[in-house]
């Protein structure tokens, strides 16, 4: 589908929702835009949702069509990240329309048409939009036609070493799917009490953060993953419109050439980061980026337009990121020959960023130095970084280390030397605002599990501000 095309189809459904949601008719007119002369060409300059404007400002039932709550079938909240949780309603339905992207992972990627899967759920359970929508997605994908046994242990490494142990040998290939720390705490776990993960196929699908080529391989190797680009794919999905893109083959082979080709990224993807790449299909959404800034325009029980989400990032045809490639000397990937679908390439929230002397700091930046650093190998890969208060500010990260090691066996003197050439490396915002001698964070260790920096059961956070 054509640019315009795209656009004309999601213009014309932004004039429907204009004219049958109130909600929304409402926000156009506070804006002064005329409804009744609205066009689908109108799309690119309409005004942006987002939580504070749209969502906390009008009612759930004039959100959705004809302001009737009746097609409210099941919510679902947000994991409440940015502050307090969401509601987000669905049909049941939704499903069939969210389980598109696990069955291109699942059966495009790692074959699961054809070969006898065990997928493991592992996000948390319950009312958060991960656990429970993926369970029904892959219950959806069994009913037609995929050969899976689906076991939903949730996060629980016990547990869900419990269930590997029991049905791993049974299938041809095991799939977990869970958020990327938590995955690598299984997988961890699960060397340290002898599963051995080579025997199983193992494939894993991650949501919820960006990480590094390096974590991949990291994990690939300890999970016995010969194959990072056909065993692995990462999920874009939000509780506010469900699984919105995927990895591929052929996004996660352009990701690693660009992170191997020196000054690659900022050509590229317009940052000295390197984003998630992905796929998504045009038809079930439509993604448009301002200044870094993107939006969403996609059907549900509450349609969303040109819908902020909080993310940064951008999106591109693949001959347009392609084009960048060549312009940055990045090898081209080997061809893999499919349809050709946009992408989407996200670098996570600028909430999760701390600020010091004017310089942005992302989580991302500490990762790849821990990456780099001797002492990884004992830790989790989790860390909190903040900003220690005093007369001169100071960048301090925390970091876990992992199950059966303590810290005072992890000898991090060259750590903060790894950090440093990192946030040198990828931030020249850090390089150049901040003091030379205030530069070289202070690292200091917790144990697995501390309550106060690593508790247990909950969705991690990297950055810790007041």
């Amino acid at each position: 589908m054509s640019d315009s095309a795209d656009i004309g189809r999601w213009g014309r459904f932004a004039v429907e929702a204009a004219r049958t949601v109130p909600a929304y008719r409402r926000f156009l007119a506070e804006r002064d835009i005329d409804v009744s002369a609205l066009a689908p060409s109108d799309l690119p300059g309409l005004p942006a949702m987002d939580k504070p404007g749209y969502v906390n400002a009008f009612p759930l039932a004039e959100r959705c069509r004809d302001a009737d709550p009746r097609t409210i079938q099941m919510v679902s909240m947000s994991s409440g990240s940015s502050g307090t949780p969401t509601v987000w309603p669905r049909r049941l339905d939704d499903e069939e329309h969210a389980a598109t992207p696990f069955r291109r992972v699942l059966a495009g990627t790692f074959g699961a048409d054809s070969r006898h899967t065990l997928a493991v759920v592992c996000f948390p359970l319950g009312s958060w939009v991960g656990g429970l929508y993926t369970l029904q997605c892959l219950q959806h994908l069994a009913r037609t036609g995929l050969i899976l046994t689906i076991a939903a242990p949730g996060n629980d490494v016990t547990a869900v070493l419990r269930v590997v142990r029991s049905l791993a040998p049974l299938a041809e290939q095991t799939v977990l799917l869970g958020y990327p720390p938590f995955l690598k705490d299984v997988v961890d776990a699960g060397r340290a009490d002898g599963v051995p993960w080579e025997r199983y196929g193992m494939h894993l699908v991650f949501a919820g953060e960006v990480f590094s080529e390096t974590w991949r391989d990291t994990v690939c190797e300890r999970a016995g993953i010969v194959s990072p680009e056909t065993a692995t794919a990462g999920l874009y999905g939000t509780a506010d419109a469900g699984v919105l893109a995927y990895e591929t083959p052929s996004s996660i082979r352009l990701r690693r050439a660009v992170a191997a080709t020196a000054g690659a990224a900022p050509v590229v993807f317009g940052s000295e980061r390197l984003p998630s790449l992905m796929e998504y299909d045009p038809a079930l959404r439509h993604f448009d980026a301002v200044d870094g800034e993107l939006f969403l325009t996609t059907d549900g029980v509450v349609p969303l337009v040109r819908y902020t989400l909080g993310d940064t990032g951008g999106t591109a045809s693949e001959e347009a990121l392609i084009e960048r490639c060549a312009q940055a000397a990045v090898p081209a990937p080997s061809a893999v020959p499919r349809p050709a679908a946009p992408y989407v390439w996200l670098f996570g929230r600028p909430l999760f960023a701390l600020s010091m002397y004017g310089a942005n700091i992302f989580p991302e930046t500490i990762a790849a130095g821990l990456e780099r650093d001797d002492c990884y190998a004992y830790l989790t890969g989790k860390f909190v970084m903040e900003i220690q208060d005093g007369e001169r500010p100071r960048l301090r990260v925390t970091a876990e280390v992992a199950p059966g090691h303590s810290t005072s066996e992890v000898r991090t003197e060259k750590t903060s030397d790894s950090l440093l050439a990192a946030l040198r490396e990828q931030n020249s915002e850090y390089a150049n605002y901040v003091p030379a001698e205030l530069q070289p964070p202070l690292v200091r260790l917790r144990p697995h599990g501390d309550p106060e920096y690593f508790p247990v059961g909950v969705k991690h956070r990297y950055t810790r501000t007041g």
